[in-house]
């Protein structure tokens, strides 16, 4: 048995989204995140509900692999979701969501935490910069504003 100290990065981004938590909160689910994310498109879902739940599992592709995705709290009347992404022999991360009231929008606490499994993941780790992670974070605040506000996909080369 090895056991190591973690090599990890956390980081958390507080988002104002233009819309009530209500409104928001369905639309952190893997099904939904397409009408507003450019190129999210995962490969499977398995899903009771058709949509984001708790043990909902699906698959997506990253450019390091596939990555499994396991959604192990969906709280709707807490608006809080947090899932698990594993990256096989690259990286873990734990993805948490809170939505909280903000006058007639709302704040999303959006913390990512990645931890290595091996070098691929730490070249990955060191890269997960406060700087990287608040310009993605910035992205994504972007395209679901504009969504919230006009119902349409904002193309990726419109996001910064």
């Amino acid at each position: 048995m090895h056991i190591t100290k973690p090599n990890r990065a956390t980081h958390t981004y507080r988002q104002t989204l233009h819309a009530a938590p209500e409104k928001v909160f369905p639309l952190l689910c893997p099904v939904r995140e397409t009408e507003w994310a450019d190129g999210w498109l995962p490969e499977l879902v398995i899903s009771s509900s058709g949509v984001a739940e708790r043990d909902c599992v699906f698959i997506t592709q990253d450019k390091l692999g596939t990555a499994i995705w396991y959604v192990t709290r969906h709280e709707p009347a807490r608006w809080f979701v947090e899932m698990l992404k594993i990256l096989p022999g690259v990286t873990t991360c734990r993805l948490e969501i809170q939505l909280s009231e903000n006058g007639d929008g709302c704040f999303a606490d959006v913390s990512y935490s990645h931890t290595s499994m091996g070098p691929a993941g730490d070249e990955f780790v060191a890269t997960f910069t406060a700087d990287y992670y608040q310009k993605s974070m910035q992205t994504w605040e972007k395209a679901l504003n504009h969504y919230l506000m006009t119902g349409r996909l904002l193309p990726d080369d419109h996001a910064v």
